[in-house]
């Protein structure tokens, strides 16, 4: 009898252009994502660093004359308001000089801690009438002087002065000044504005006068009291109520870009689950 051999299966057929596929990806591939997202995270990161910075910075301001405008014919309190620009430097000097075309016999600094104040007169060639008084001089400037440090970096200060009497015809009055910094450095606030006009690069202070019926009470006041010298207000006030107003924006804004950047980080860390 022929002997009966068990039949074997057949192997399988293979592919052999097939490749295996890892359950997981390489390494290699791990290590560029992740450095991927770490490039956008480093991205977003420097992107509101930058906004940071942009907010952080002080928009430029100039010397003004605050209030802004004053009673025609009249007299009043106005300050003149001198922020120090510099980071290195201190503002040590004030020089303010009034318009000769309008001159004004009476005109009464308020003193300024750590400060000297200097009036000057001039001659006029035409003597004026005030409170059936004839003058023949007129204020040409008044200029502080600080003992000490001025006006520090970050700073600034308000010089009061009551002035009048006020031009009855004029419409407004041009106060060109000079700001002195400790290194020596010199600006010059003396360009007038133009209606109509781009501001220029150093405008000079500018006091808008309007007629009785029209003027506020901020920077008019009554004649008879100004006339007689008595006290006007201190710039503490004024400068308490723009420090308030200062560190409530900073408060805000502090607030802004910390959000903005908590927005920004949870934008990219989604992105890299997403991608993972």
């Amino acid at each position: 009898m022929n002997a009966v051999h068990p039949s074997h299966p057949a192997p399988a057929a293979t592919d052999t252009h097939a490749t295996p596929v890892p359950a997981t990806a390489p390494a290699t591939t791990r290590a560029r994502r992740a450095g991927g997202a770490g490039r956008r995270l480093a991205g977003a990161g420097a992107l509101a660093a930058g906004a940071v910075l942009l907010c952080s910075v002080p928009a430029l301001a100039h010397v003004s004359v605050q209030p802004g405008e004053a009673e025609q014919g009249g007299y009043a309190t106005i300050n003149f308001k001198v922020p120090n620009e510099r980071d290195d430097a201190s503002t040590v000097k004030l020089e303010v000089s009034f318009p000769a075309e309008h001159p004004m016999s009476s005109v009464m600094p308020q003193p300024v801690p750590g400060w000297q104040v200097k009036v000057t007169k001039g001659k006029l060639d035409k003597p004026l009438e005030s409170h059936g008084k004839k003058i023949t001089e007129a204020v040409n400037k008044v200029t502080w002087t600080a003992d000490g440090d001025g006006v520090r970096p970050g700073q600034f200060q308000q010089f009061p002065l009551s002035v009048g009497a006020l031009p009855e015809k004029a419409d407004h009055l041009v106060f060109k000044a000079l700001q002195t910094y400790s290194n020596k450095e010199v600006v010059r606030w003396i360009e007038e504005p133009r209606e109509g006009a781009p501001e220029p690069e150093s405008p000079a202070p500018v006091l808008k006068l309007v007629a009785a019926d029209a003027a506020g009470t901020g920077g008019a006041t009554d004649a008879k009291k100004d006339a007689a010298g008595e006290d006007a207000p201190g710039p503490t006030a004024n400068a308490g109520s723009d420090d308030d107003s200062d560190t409530t924006a900073r408060v805000l804004g502090g607030v802004g870009i910390a959000a903005g950047i908590a927005g920004v980080a949870f934008g990219v860390l989604a992105g890299r689950r997403r991608s993972a």
